[in-house]
Order: structure tokens, then sequence, then C-alpha cells
């Protein structure tokens, strides 16, 4: 178990410097929303294949909860997970705001209203968070199920987190997990601070109605 935490942490923190660090050290005048988005996809890819044998990189506690809801997962090794994905995106919070011009103030965190990119509301943070989670849920449950595509999995979780970057960044900077909202929020304080609960909230709830299509069997392939 030792490993498996490890694993989520190392993960989790490398998701959020490279992720994040593209939107706070590149940002939208170098390297563009795309460029963020595939950050953020390439950091998922580079992590499944070298913690996936560990762990499964899920460093995502909604990705965790998703497992445990259909089935794949312990409630012990969920809880061991989510420990070990929130303490790694605060490390990785924290190197990003050593390096940062901007230090701490600016993290690449997630909001609504005044805090999204594009000036979207709360319903539309929620709405956005919810469905994307979901998705990101079904694509990661179907592709590492028992007649997943192996070796191309960790690929398939790259593109699908990158493309729902390149839809959302204006919505809500992109959350679908918990811990890369709570590690920026909780060193950046304030106004991401505050409204860092919607992204543990939508991306629960979009996990579980993921994980539910499994549970059910809906999206299980025929033995």
């Amino acid at each position: 178990m030792l490993k498996k935490f490890t694993a989520e942490l190392v993960g989790t923190a490398v998701l959020v410097l490279f992720g994040c660090g593209a939107a706070v050290l590149g940002g939208f005048d170098h390297v563009g929303q795309l460029g963020i988005a595939l950050a953020f996809g390439f950091a998922i890819i580079a992590m499944a294949y070298g913690i996936g044998p560990v762990s499964g990189c899920h460093v995502n506690p909604a990705v965790s909860l998703g497992a445990f809801v259909a089935g794949r997962i312990s409630a012990k090794d969920m809880l061991v997970y989510w420990v070990a994905q929130f303490i790694g995106a605060v490390i990785g919070a924290a190197i990003l705001g050593l390096i940062a011009k901007t230090g701490f103030a600016n993290l690449g965190q997630n909001g609504f209203d005044a805090g999204s990119p594009g000036g979207y509301g709360l319903h539309a943070a929620l709405i956005f968070e919810i469905v994307a989670t979901a998705i990101f849920v079904i694509a990661i449950l179907g592709v590492t199920g028992a007649k997943g595509h192996g070796a191309f999995a960790g690929v398939s979780i790259g593109i699908t987190l990158a493309v729902i970057h390149i839809v959302g960044i204006q919505v809500t900077g992109v959350s679908v997990n918990p811990a890369r909202s709570f590690g920026p929020a909780l060193l950046a304080g304030g106004q991401a601070l505050s409204q860092v609960w919607v992204f543990f909230v939508a991306p629960a709830i979009g996990a579980v109605i993921g994980a539910a299509f499994f549970r059910l069997k809906l999206l299980e392939p025929d033995a």
C-alpha cells in the first residue's frame, strides 16, 4: 500500500505542477489554451505509464470514487488514494508557487463568476464539471476494463483530459479533479478557497454518474 500511496502522491504532484504550470508559467499569451490543455493531457499520459503499473494512476479523487462505485477498488484503497492525491496536489502547487513570479497568488486555481477565465457563472460551472467528470470517468473505466485497450489506455485517457480542457478552460479553468483544485486553492486562498467546494461536489456527482453505468453493467462489454 505504501507503493500505491507514493505513486498517487507523485503522480498528482506532477499533474498539478505541469498542468497548472503551463497555465501560470506559459499562459494564454505564450502556450495558449490548446497548449495548457495538452500539458494536462500529456502529464496524465506520462504518469499513466510511469506509475500506472503501481497504482493504476488515478491521481484524482473523482476517479478513485468512480472506481470504488464501479467495484474496481475497495473503500480502504480509495481513502488511501484520496489522502495521497490531496497531499500530492498541495506539493505540486507549492513547487509551482516557489517558481512563479506571482508566487502563490496565481497557481492556476479553478473558479466561477469572477474566478472563471470566461466569466461563466455557478450554474455553468456545475453543469460542465458534472458532465465532464462523468465523461472522463466513463472513458477511464471503459479503457481500463477487462476488455479495454491495454497498452493504449494511457494515451486514450490523456487525450480525453486534453479535450475536456480544450472545451472547458474558459468555463472553470477545468477541474474534474478535487485534488487538482484543492492544492492551488489552499495556497492561493481568498476567492479560490471560498469557491473550491464546487470542485469537490460537482466532480463527485459526475464520478458517481459515470461509474453507475458500469456498476449497473450498462457499459460493461459482454463476457
